[in-house]
Order: structure tokens, then sequence, then C-alpha cells
């Protein structure tokens, strides 16, 4: 008979079993190739000693295969809670030294689990995505198991922050669930994500392709735009997801945490008042911008390397959080494009499902021209920008800082698509398009009948500009609240964001909308 001392010792005996993994020589393996392991990783999102594990002791039930005689520490995944910057949060991460993390029944139920939990109290749920893929042996049971997964993950979305970190394969139907997230961040050189594997790409249609230039980091950073973070390493990857929580809420019913910044909010600064250059086909550089105008300078960007005639990022203002969507005149001349509609829609439906104000900052010539935009869909695409400001229920501030032209004007939330409060610098230039092209559709005879067509365009350009180029016709009708010098463009914002602290908006009862994807 087992005395209360065996049962103890039973116990921790039991694990050491599990915390060992898949044993010295795996670990040493995942190591070599510059990866931390599932128990590593985790160390380092919560916050010293506050972890607290799930499900350790879950065995798998497959048979076949001589799988009844296989031990699978932790069935493949670690599971559980803790905190992080001493707010509750959930975390699941697989195993590669556990028969390279693959997803079979019991797995998957162990990350169920804790999505649910995660659900329930209303915290942020991250993923260390590090597996083989669905493991063989289990057949329906393991493509069963993710779609519980994809079930849960479309039950979350905009209820509680969902997090994915690819931090080593992820392939076929194990790249869906990060998909289905809101951020996704991937390790340089260690993690990569395809639906298919260049094995199976070479047998079926001849292409040859590495692993990297396939689905490395940086092509989901830069050509796809799947992946939001390329991070050089887990612990820089893991150092910014903590970072990335500091700016959210736990969920959708709770307001984004407010920090002292230091930062003055009177603060003003000279050096925007000629920021911006006196030639219109000069470029300046957005972020410049921004970081005089956030609290410290400091931003947090996803999205830096894809689609970069926009940018999206989170800041704050005396200490509140902000989504921030800017034009960057540096690329494309800041134009809207198909890639850019899409970064901007989904981070602008991200902070509004979270409670973030959004900051929107204009300088944009328009959509982007071309047959290629146009066959790829510019038109549904960029209906997207005006369907998400639409829908947006947070407070919605907008500065115009130089051009805003068309229908770039609305899409860029103008005032008709129900900005709370539109600042303009005297150097915003609202019309229907920019003055070149303006006249010579409104002068077209007048410029061809003329003895010197040139001169006579260039008169009726000036002519154009000088009348339409300002920012005080849309100031007379309404669409502008406020014409302000750049200097006092901080606490003037400020302002407006602790003003509309308060706000309320609500839209017709529906089940919900039919977006244009």
């Amino acid at each position: 008979m087992s005395t209360a001392a065996d049962k103890l010792k039973g116990l921790e005996e039991r694990k050491e079993k599990e915390l060992a993994m898949g044993g010295a020589q795996q670990i040493q393996k995942q190591h070599d190739r510059g990866k931390l392991t599932a128990r590593e990783r985790l160390e380092l999102l919560f916050d010293p000693g506050s972890f607290r594990e799930l499900d350790m002791f879950v065995r798998h039930r497959c048979t076949d295969f001589d799988m009844a005689q296989t031990f699978i520490p932790g069935e493949g995944v670690v599971t559980g809670h803790g905190t992080v910057n001493a707010r509750l949060a959930y975390a699941y991460s697989q195993d590669f030294t556990a028969v390279a993390g693959t997803l079979g029944e019991m797995h998957a139920k162990k990350i169920c689990k804790v999505m649910d939990l995660a659900l329930k109290t209303g915290a942020p749920l991250v993923g260390f995505n590090d597996s083989g893929g669905a493991r063989i042996q289990e057949g329906v049971d393991s493509l069963a198991g993710y779609g519980e997964i994809f079930y849960r993950n479309s039950c979350a979305s905009g209820v509680i922050p969902q997090i994915s970190a690819i931090m080593g394969p992820t392939a076929g139907g194990a790249v869906y669930s990060p998909a289905m997230t809101d951020w996704i961040f991937m390790t340089k050189k260690s993690s990569h994500m395809f639906i298919t594997g260049p094995a199976v790409i070479k047998a079926t249609i001849g292409e040859e392709i590495s692993f990297e230039d396939l689905g490395g980091a940086m092509v989901h950073n830069t050509k796809s735009g799947v992946a939001h973070f390329a991070c050089d390493s887990d612990a820089h990857c893991i150092e910014r997801i903590r970072e990335l929580l500091a700016y959210l809420p736990s969920n959708n019913m709770e307001d984004p945490p407010v920090l002292d910044s230091g930062d003055d909010p009177g603060r003003a600064d000279p050096h925007l008042d000629t920021i911006i250059p006196d030639n219109p086909r000069s470029y300046y550089d957005m972020k410049e911008v921004i970081r005089l105008l956030v609290d410290n300078g400091q931003i947090f960007e996803p999205h830096e390397h894809y689609a970069k005639n926009i940018i999206i990022c989170f800041a704050r203002l005396n200490g509140r959080t902000v989504g921030i969507i800017a034009n960057q005149p540096r690329f494309l001349a800041g134009c809207l494009d198909i890639n850019a509609s899409d970064k901007a829609t989904r981070f602008i439906r991200f902070c509004d499902a979270f409670n973030i104000p959004l900051l929107t900052i204009v300088d944009v010539p328009g959509y982007l021209p071309g047959s290629k935009q146009e066959w790829g869909g510019i038109i549904r695409h960029g209906a997207k920008l005006l369907w998400c400001y639409s829908e947006a229920t947070v407070p919605k501030i907008t500065l115009i800082t130089r051009k805003d032209y068309g229908g770039a004007f609305l899409a860029m939330c103008g005032k008709p698509l129900g900005s709370d409060y539109v600042f303009a610098w005297p150097t915003a230039e609202i019309a229907v398009m920019g003055a070149e092209q303006a006249a010579e559709i409104v002068h077209r005879k007048e410029i061809k009948g003329a003895s010197d067509p040139a001169a006579k365009r260039e008169e009726k350009v000036a002519e154009y500009r000088d009348h339409f180029s300002n920012p005080y016709i849309a100031a007379s009708r309404g669409f502008v609240d406020a014409v302000i010098l750049p200097r006092d463009t901080r606490p003037q914002l400020i302002s407006a964001l602790e003003m509309l602290t308060t706000k309320r908006e609500t839209r017709p009862a529906k089940k919900h909308g039919n977006i244009p994807v």
C-alpha cells in the first residue's frame, strides 16, 4: 500500500518526466537551431513566477501505428496562464522537442481549453507555433482538432486580443489559426508559413523554391502581408509581444490602459511649422511628424515592411493609447492602393473592436491609377476603407497636413464618414483633384485656344491652386473643424481626445454587415 509520502514522490517524478520534454538531445537540437524551448518561451512571456500550467498530464488516445506505447510529454504543447505587465494572460506553446509538436486530438483539446478560459475571463491569448503539423497517425481526429481551434478563433475575434508567434515550421492546416488571430509575429530564418511545402510544389508544378523564399518571415512581412512583425530571435519576438500587450485592453469591454508618459501634453514643436516642403511634388517623412506629436516620440508599428505608402501604428497621447493611420509621402507619394487599403482596414477594425481611438493623418493624392490596380480590384479593396471608417464608433480624429484629393478625402476618414474632429494645417489642399489635372479639365478649351498654351496652362494651374488648394473652403462648409498652426498640433489633438473620451455612438441593429472583402 502506497503511503502519502510515496504519492507525493510519485507526483514529483511524473512532473520531472514532463518537464524534461523531448529529452536533453532534442532540447539541444532546438537550441542549435537558434530556438528556445516551449517552456523557455513561456518563462520569457510571463512575469517572473506568475505562470501556472494546465493539463500537464494529458495523454493522447491513439493506438494505431504503435502509438499506444508512445509517450509524448505534455502531449506536445504546454498551456497555462499568468500575468504579463501585471495583467492576466493565457498562452499555449507547442513543443517541437516532443514528436515535433504535432497536433493530435488531445493536443488540440489542451489548446481549446485555454482558449475557452481566456474567452470566459476576458484576457489576451498568445500562441507559440512550432509544429510539424497534423499528427498523421491520428487521422481525422487531428483534422477535427484544428477545426475546433479555428471555431474558437472566430468566436474570440473582437472579444479578446489574439496573438500568434510563429517560431518554427507552420504548414498546411496549421497556418489558418494564426491567420485568424489579430497579430502574427515571425522570427527571421527560423520560422516558416505555407500551405504547401517546397517538395510538393516541385512535384506538382515543377517550381523549385527554398523554405525561406516560400514562407520565411521577411516574405510574409514584405510580399504577402500575412505577418505583421519580423523579429531577430525568439527573445526579441517575446519582448515585442509584451510591448504590444501594454497598449491593448484585456478585452472588448475595457478601455486601453492609461500610463503616465511624463511628456508635457501642452508641448508645442516649432519644427512642424517647416516640415511641409514648398514644392508640392517633394516628399517628407510622415513618421517624423508622428514622432513629434506622440508621447516621447514612441510608436509601435505593425506591418513596417508592407505597403509602405501607408503607416499604421500604436502610440500614446497624454498616456492614452491611440491607433494611427497615416499616408507616407515617401512611398508612392502616399497614394492608396490595394495593399495599403487592406493594411489600414484591418488595423482600423481591430482598434474599433478594442476601444482604441483613431487618429488619421492625411497627405494623399488619391488612389493609385493603372490597369494592374483596377484588375486587382482596387474598387473593392478601396471600398473597405470607406466601410470600416463608417462602421467604427470609437473617437475618430483627422489631421490633414497637405494633399487630400478626391475619393481619398473620404477614404481617409473625412467628416462625411463620421470623423468627430477634423484639423487641418494651413498647408492643407482639399479638392477634387490636383491643380494640374483640374486646370486641364476645367479650362481645356481656353488653354487649347491660347496663343501660348503652356503659359495659359500655368496661369490656370496657379489660379486653381490659389483658389482651391487650401483648407478654408472646406472649413467654410464645416468639413474642417479647425485650421491650426502645425506647432500646436499635439496639444490640440490631446484636447480633442480628452473631449471625446465619453463618446457614445450606435449603429442600426443587424446580425452583421457584408464588408466588401
